[in-house]
């Protein structure tokens, strides 16, 4: 059976996250039907590899920390139910601050007046994994998340 991982990136005015989680594979959307993205992830041996839109997104688990790229934006997460992080370069990118209770996760991206707070129900996956995909759904449908372009 699968498993829910659904919220919100932005609140009232942001994006609605919904994805499934079968096994490995997260496969879902972010946003609406006419300015959304789909994701699509596996979990594999060394890490976590897949798309969002037309984005690759591949991270591998180095020295505790999650660290690789999505899209054109490096990205470095470490923890499990406190997740901490940065995606983009120093100076330019942005903060990743979240932490789980229960089946909640309740998160920040970027700072207190530009950034986004994200909230999700994530059925029995961890933090981490809520975490990556509301990163993943922020770089996919912020214009100002890819700061490289």
């Amino acid at each position: 059976m699968d498993d829910l991982l659904k919220g919100r990136l932005g609140g009232a005015d942001g994006y609605t996250i919904r994805c499934a989680i079968d096994g490995d594979k997260i496969v879902g959307r972010a946003g609406g039907k006419l300015s959304g993205k789909d994701i699509d992830l596996e979990i594999t041996e060394r890490g976590v590899a897949g798309s969002v839109g037309d984005e690759s997104v591949k991270i591998e688990l180095q020295d505790g920390e999650l660290r690789g790229n999505v899209g054109k934006e490096t990205l470095t997460l470490r923890g499990v139910d406190r997740v901490t992080g940065y995606l983009g370069a120093p100076i330019v990118g942005w903060n990743i601050s979240a932490q789980q209770t229960g089946e909640k996760l309740e998160g920040r991206l970027g700072s207190t007046v530009l950034g986004r707070e994200f909230s999700l129900d994530l059925g029995s996956a961890p933090g981490w994994v809520g975490t990556l995909v509301a990163v993943v759904a922020f770089y996919a449908l912020e214009p100002r998340a890819s700061l490289s372009h």
